[in-house]
C-alpha cells in the first residue's frame, strides 16, 4: 500500500475517532470505534485545521446560542459535495433556516435555527461524525 494512502486513513482515523480500520482486498470496509478505549493526542488535521479557521465569537459573547446535534451521524455543512455551504460565518439566519445536514442511518436530516440571528462560529468539520448533543454552531441571536 501507498504511503500517501496510509497517511489518508490514518487521517480519517483521527478525524472519527475511530479504534480500528479494516480495508478488505475486495472493497470491504469496517470502522470500529471502541468508546471505552483512551483517546489518543492527536494533531488536528491540516484540512481541518482550514476549516475551522473562522473568525469566532467569545465564548462569553452575550446573545449568544449554541446549536447542538440531535442526533450520532455524519455533519454536512452543504447540500452536496461540490455546493455552496448552507450557512459560514457571518451569515443571517431567520427561524426556521437550514444550518447543515446530519446523515443518520441513510436519512438526510436538516437541522435548522430555531431563532433570527448570525452565525458566528461552525463548530463542527464537514464530513465528520457528530456525536448527540455536541455543538456545530454558535449563533448570536438578534435582537428585537
Amino acid at each position: 500500500m501507498e504511503p500517501t494512502k496510509i497517511r489518508e486513513y490514518a487521517q480519517l482515523l483521527r478525524e472519527m475517532d475511530l479504534t480500528a480500520l479494516e480495508i478488505q482486498a475486495d472493497g470491504t470496509v469496517r470502522l470500529e470505534r471502541n468508546p471505552s478505549a483512551p483517546a489518543a493526542p492527536a494533531a488536528e488535521a491540516p484540512a481541518a485545521r482550514v476549516e475551522r479557521a473562522v473568525p469566532s465569537a467569545p465564548a462569553t459573547e452575550p446573545d449568544a446560542s449554541v446549536v447542538v446535534s440531535p442526533m450520532v451521524g455524519v455533519f454536512y455543512i452543504a447540500p452536496q459535495e461540490n455546493a455552496e455551504p448552507f450557512v459560514q460565518v457571518g451569515s443571517e439566519v431567520k427561524q426556521g433556516d437550514v444550518l447543515c445536514i446530519i446523515e443518520a442511518m441513510k436519512l438526510m436530516n436538516e437541522i435548522t435555527v430555531e431563532f433570527d440571528g448570525v452565525v458566528t462560529e461552525v463548530l463542527a468539520v464537514n464530513g465528520a461524525v457528530v456525536e448527540y448533543g455536541q455543538p456545530l454552531f454558535r449563533v448570536r441571536k438578534e435582537r428585537p
